[in-house]
C-alpha cells in the first residue's frame, strides 16, 4: 500500500490535513489512554504504598492476566474496520448490527477464558515464584478474573463507537470508571471512611466495580444518545446473524491470537523476573506502569489510524490509507522522542514515587535504557500493525507475532536473562529485540496489502 515514508518537498502541506484529521480522532482516544495511564499509576502507587510484597504480587498477576485482557482486546479490535467501513457508506443498521454480532461472539470467548484462567487457579503454586508470595496472590487473582466479561461487553461497544469516529463516548466512559477505580483503591486498599483495610484484595474489588461501571455508561449512551439512533436499529432488534458472525470473526481472530501471542512474551518476562526474586519482581512492575506512558500515547495515534484507514478502505482509496498511515507514523515517532526524553532525565524521582525501598529503586533504574530504546520501536510497529487492522485484512498479524514474540523474543529472553546473567535487565533488552523485528514484519507486510472488495455490501 506504498511506502511508509514521504518524500520531497511541502511536506508540511502534503500531511497536515492528514494531521489534523488523526489529531481530531486521537485526542479523545489520548485522554482516554492518559486516564489509563493515571489508574495504572494510582493503582501501583497505592499497592506499593502498602508494601514491596504486594507491589510484587501485583505484577505476578496482572501480567498473568495480561494474555486474555489483551487477547480480549483485539477480538474486539476487530469490529473497528467493519463498522467504520459500513459506517462511512451509511449503512447504520447494518453497523448495529455487527455490533451486536461482535457482542456476542467476544461475551462467548470471554466466559471461555474465564475457564481457562479459573483452571490456571489451582496450579499457580508452578510458577516458580516466591512462596510468601502466594496468599496474596491467590485472592487478587480470583478478583480479576471476574473483570473478564465486562472487559469483553465494554470492549465492543467502544470500538463500533471508535469504527463510527465516535472516540469520545469511549473517553467519558473510561475516565468515569477510571475515577471509580482510584476512589475505590484509596477506600479498600487502606481502609478509610470505616471500610476494611483489605490491601492488594481491595484493588481487585475496586477493579471490578469500575470495569462493569464502564459498562453501565456506554450502553446507557448506545440506548439513548441521538447519534446512534441508526445504529439501534440493527443493534437491539431480533434478526439472524450467522453472516455478520462470521465476517466479525474472521476479521477479528487473527488480531486476537496477535495481541495473545505479543503479550504472552511479556507475560513470560514476569515470570522469569520472579524466578531472581521478589525485588527483581517489584522492579519490572514499577518499569512496565512507567512504559504505559509511552504505549497508551502511541497506541492513540494507532487507534486514530486504523479509524482513518478503515473510512478510506471503505472509499477503496488506497493511497489514502497509505497517506495515513505515513502520517501516523510521524507523529508517534515524535510522541516517542518526547516520552524517550521524560523517561530519560526523570527516571529516578519517576521509579521513587512508587517505592522508598533502595534496593527495588537501584535495580529499576537499570532498566532505563532498554526502556528508551523500547519506546521508538514500539511506537513504530504499533502505528503499522494499527494500519494493517483498518484494512480488515488482519492475517499477516498472525505470522507477524509468532516470528516476532515468539520463534525470535522467547529464545533471545532466555539467552539475555538465564544464559548472559543480566536478569530482569536482559528481559527488558529481549522485548526491544522482538518489537525490532515486529517492526520490520509489520513495515513489509503493510507495503504489500491491497484493498481488493468491499467488506460489506449493502442489501
Amino acid at each position: 500500500m506504498g511506502t511508509v515514508t514521504a518524500k520531497g518537498g511541502g511536506f508540511w502541506r502534503k500531511y497536515r490535513d492528514e494531521y489534523a484529521a488523526l489529531v481530531k480522532l486521537g485526542f479523545p482516544v489520548l485522554l482516554t489512554q492518559l486516564g489509563v495511564i493515571v489508574m495504572s499509576f494510582a493503582d501501583t502507587l497505592m499497592v506499593g504504598a502498602y508494601g514491596v510484597e504486594e507491589l510484587a504480587a501485583s505484577a505476578f498477576v496482572n501480567s498473568t492476566f495480561l494474555i486474555p485482557l489483551v487477547m480480549l482486546s483485539g477480538l474486539a479490535a476487530g469490529i473497528t474496520p467493519l463498522a467504520g467501513a459500513l459506517f462511512t457508506q451509511g449503512l447504520h443498521r447494518e453497523t448495529g448490527r455487527i455490533a451486536r454480532a461482535g457482542l456476542q461472539i467476544n461475551s462467548l470467548v470471554a466466559i471461555i477464558f474465564m475457564g481457562v484462567m479459573g483452571t490456571i487457579y489451582f496450579y499457580l503454586d508452578g510458577f516458580g515464584q516466591p512462596e510468601e508470595l502466594m496468599p496474596v496472590i491467590r485472592p487478587y487473582y480470583l478478583m480479576l478474573l471476574g473483570t473478564l466479561l465486562p472487559m469483553a461487553l465494554f470492549n465492543s461497544l467502544a470500538q463500533t463507537s471508535n469504527g463510527m469516529t465516535d472516540t469520545r463516548t469511549p473517553m467519558w466512559c473510561i475516565l468515569g470508571a477510571i475515577a471509580t477505580n482510584i476512589i475505590g483503591n484509596w477506600l479498600l486498599i487502606f481502609g478509610h471512611w470505616g471500610f476494611p483495610r483489605l490491601g492488594l484484595t481491595g484493588a481487585g474489588i475496586a477493579t471490578v466495580c469500575s470495569r462493569w461501571a464502564g459498562v453501565v455508561a456506554i450502553y446507557f449512551v448506545y440506548r439513548r444518545s441521538a447519534r446512534y439512533e441508526g445504529c439501534r436499529q440493527g443493534l437491539f432488534a431480533r434478526g439472524k446473524l450467522g453472516a455478520e458472525r462470521i465476517k466479525v470473526w474472521k476479521t477479528s481472530y487473527p488480531v486476537m491470537i496477535q495481541n495473545g501471542v505479543e503479550c504472552s512474551l511479556w507475560s513470560f518476562g514476569a515470570v522469569a523476573c520472579g524466578w531472581f526474586g521478589k525485588i527483581q519482581l517489584a522492579a519490572y512492575q514499577i518499569v512496565n506502569t512507567i512504559g504505559q506512558l509511552g504505549f497508551m500515547i502511541y497506541m492513540s495515534v494507532g487507534i486514530a489510524v486504523s479509524i482513518r484507514v478503515a473510512n478510506f478502505c471503505g472509499q477503496y482509496d488506497e493511497k489514502g490509507a497509505g497517506h495515513a498511515a505515513r502520517a501516523g507514523l510521524h507523529l508517534n515517532l515524535v510522541l516517542a522522542t518526547v516520552a524517550s526524553a521524560v523517561m530519560w532525565l526523570c527516571a529516578h524521582p519517576l521509579i521513587g514515587a512508587f517505592t522508598t525501598d533502595g534496593s527495588v529503586i537501584a535495580a529499576a533504574m537499570l532498566f532505563v535504557v532498554p526502556l528508551v530504546l523500547y519506546q521508538y520501536l514500539d511506537a513504530v510497529q504499533l502505528t503499522l500493525i494499527n494500519a494493517i487492522r483498518g484494512t480488515s485484512q488482519v492475517k499477516p498479524l498472525l505470522w507477524i507475532a509468532l516470528i516476532s514474540y515468539i520463534m525470535v523474543g522467547v529464545p533471545v529472553l532466555l539467552l539475555f536473562a538465564k544464559v548472559l546473567d543480566w536478569e530482569g535487565v536482559g528481559v527488558y533488552y529481549s522485548f526491544d529485540f522482538a518489537l525490532l523485528v515486529a517492526a520490520i514484519l509489520a513495515a513489509i507486510a503493510f507495503r504489500r496489502t491491497r484493498i481488493e472488495t468491499p467488506i460489506i455490501s449493502k442489501t
